[in-house]
């Protein structure tokens, strides 16, 4: 048997808090599993049922969040339910709002009901944590956990509710990686599931159709270029400057022979 409780402040007057997450977190999974009602028992009020094959009570401590462990100890007892088939879902400040976390045991992390039922029964006891936020302040913590979701939270709070109802199979069997992965999958977005956009080619540079680069393609082959030079000149030219030379010095020669005659 699996005794899954939800943390809170019993009331009318706490009952949006971000401090009663846990409470709205098993009366949405009695709701979904169709539990038989709600009744005054264990210093709290509880709702039997099964969850895929597995009987399961749901409890809210009435002992007001201080004292939680004087509730969840009194049915553990009476149950007799060990430590690793105790499950408290509660709020978590250290975790951004609709995240989720598991673990086993360890630390308490300032948060009363944890404390005393760490109190009541010992540590090791499976904890689903609900991220609400921190308030940025220490000083500002009670007030802000003590005080109701902010309208804007509805878009990712009754999701996440209603994932964790869904995924409750998988909290009852003990799989706690699937149950995390379910609620993943459930409250993912549209965003979320698409895949990364390719970059668009720019306007002016036309799509390749090859994918040889592009100077082994013939109809982009770059122009020739002329042969480097070797200091040589063409054949003509040469001849040219060999009879201008030799005029030259035929001038040269017949005003030579006329000044000495």
């Amino acid at each position: 048997m699996k005794l899954i409780v939800g943390l809170g402040n019993p009331g009318d007057k706490y009952a949006r808090n971000r401090h009663n997450v846990g409470f709205m977190a098993v009366e949405r999974i009695a709701d979904r599993h169709r539990f038989g009602p709600w009744k005054r028992k264990f210093q709290g009020t509880a709702a039997d049922g099964e969850i895929a094959g597995e009987k399961v009570l749901l409890l809210k401590p009435d002992t007001y969040m201080n004292e939680s462990g004087r509730s969840v100890g009194e049915a553990s007892r009476f149950l007799k339910i060990g430590l690793p088939d105790i499950i408290v879902i509660h709020d978590e400040l250290d975790l951004a709002p609709a995240k989720l976390k598991m673990k086993t045991g360890g630390g308490n992390a300032g948060h009363n009901g944890l404390r005393s039922i760490t109190q009541h029964l010992g540590n090791d006891y499976v904890r689903l944590r609900i991220g609400i936020g921190h308030p940025g302040s220490k000083d500002a913590v009670s007030y802000y956990v003590l005080n109701d979701f902010a309208k804007a939270d509805a878009v990712w709070l009754a999701p996440l509710l209603d994932a964790i109802a869904d995924a409750a199979p998988r909290l009852a069997a003990g799989d706690e990686a699937r149950f995390l992965t379910d609620i993943a999958r459930a409250t993912s977005t549209e965003d979320d599931d698409k895949p990364a956009k390719k970059p668009k080619p720019d306007a002016d540079k036309p799509e390749r159709a090859s994918i040889l680069p592009r100077a082994t393609r013939m109809d982009d082959a770059p122009p020739e270029r002329p042969a480097p030079s070797t200091g040589r000149h063409p054949a003509g030219e040469r001849a040219n400057k060999r009879q201008s030379a030799i005029a030259d010095n035929l001038k040269k020669w017949l005003a030579a022979r006329d000044k000495g005659e």
